[in-house]
């Protein structure tokens, strides 16, 4: 399997890929992809491959290779034969009409019983180039949903901050936290609810604390808009609160602090506060869960047993710049 990565933020992109596949049950194949500007990820069956689609935030679409040995031509004629009709392009280059090896494909896609229809195809078969030149063809098994995430934005919400975590990066952390469904997620930083919300969105069961009522509110009301519901939310302190509901452990933290820009972190420096605060609830991890932060670039690690397995630069509003770290807890409860 491939993932066309959207662009945005290439390292966070492929990161996310990975992270989606493990999430369901795949992983990284532990090489380089062999097709240029595509992430290979393995896969246990065709449904995870569609379920990854679904996943997705940073990406474009997903794909097969067709013929894994073959180059497109021989590939294309080989799927032919099932007679459906079906669309060429190259990736990067959506028109590709006048694509020689395009056109190459389409012909013997023709010759072998295929029909070609680029408005309404069963199919949708992609052109791109190997390591070593050669044209591979890939089916496309599923499409990224853009708009959908779209239409999560801010200022489409019934509760407004002038700053939130973008949708797609949510769900891009979401991904980081490789969570599933059934998993129990926690957000020590409510906020509005965004991480959270992607969490809810691909099933997860979700707690939360925020120190500021009207912020709980204002999430609750965002979740309610997004059809996603909470377990329990808290007001209070982060590192003293807890939950009238707690069983079992949980599978991630997942959490974009406050930082004194634009949420307040009661006169206390940002790491100061994280530190008091994340490794409390990272303790209640269970073997293998990990912590998302989202924090600034320099801000401290966290402490044993805490392992830092990816850090990643992302402008995320404007002139704002965050690291993405993924934190893996060895051992766990």
């Amino acid at each position: 399997m491939y993932v066309e990565p959207s662009g945005e933020s290439p390292a966070l992109a492929e990161a996310e890929a990975v992270a989606a596949a493990e999430a369901l049950g795949g992983r990284a194949p532990g090489a380089e992809s062999d097709v240029s500007g595509l992430v290979a990820v393995d896969l246990p069956d065709g449904v995870s491959a569609a379920l990854l689609s679904d996943r997705l935030a940073l990406a474009h679409r997903c794909l097969a290779r067709v013929a894994a040995t073959e180059p497109a031509e021989l590939a294309a004629a080989r799927a032919g034969t099932l007679g459906d009709a079906a669309a060429f392009r190259r990736l990067g280059r959506p028109g590709g009409a006048a694509d020689t090896g395009v056109l190459a494909a389409g012909r013997a896609y023709k010759s072998a019983g295929g029909r070609i229809d680029l408005d309404a195809p069963r199919r949708r078969f992609w052109l791109a180039r190997d390591g070593s030149g050669v044209d591979r063809l890939l089916e496309e098994i599923g499409t990224i949903d853009r708009a959908a995430a779209s239409r999560r934005r801010m200022p489409l919400l019934p509760f407004r901050r002038p700053v939130s975590l973008a949708p797609r990066l949510a769900r891009a952390a979401a991904n980081l936290a490789r969570v599933r469904p059934g998993d129990r997620v926690l957000d020590p930083f409510l906020g509005t609810g965004a991480l959270l919300a992607e969490a809810g969105l691909l099933g997860s069961r979700l707690y939360g604390i925020d120190r500021d009522a009207t912020m709980v509110r204002g999430a609750l009301a965002n979740f309610a808009h997004l059809g996603v519901s909470a377990e329990e939310l808290v007001v209070g302190d982060a590192a003293t609160v807890g939950f009238a509901s707690e069983t079992g452990p949980f599978r991630a933290v997942l959490t974009d602090p406050p930082y004194g820009r634009s949420s307040s972190t009661g006169a206390e420096s940002a790491d100061r506060l994280i530190a008091r605060t994340v490794p409390r609830w990272g303790e209640r991890l269970s073997a293998g869960g990990r912590v998302v932060l989202i924090v600034p670039s320099g801000a401290e690690a966290l402490p044993s047993p805490f392992e830092l397995r990816l850090a990643v630069a992302v402008r995320v509003h404007r002139s704002l710049t965050r690291e993405f770290r993924v934190y893996e807890r060895a051992g766990g409860a």
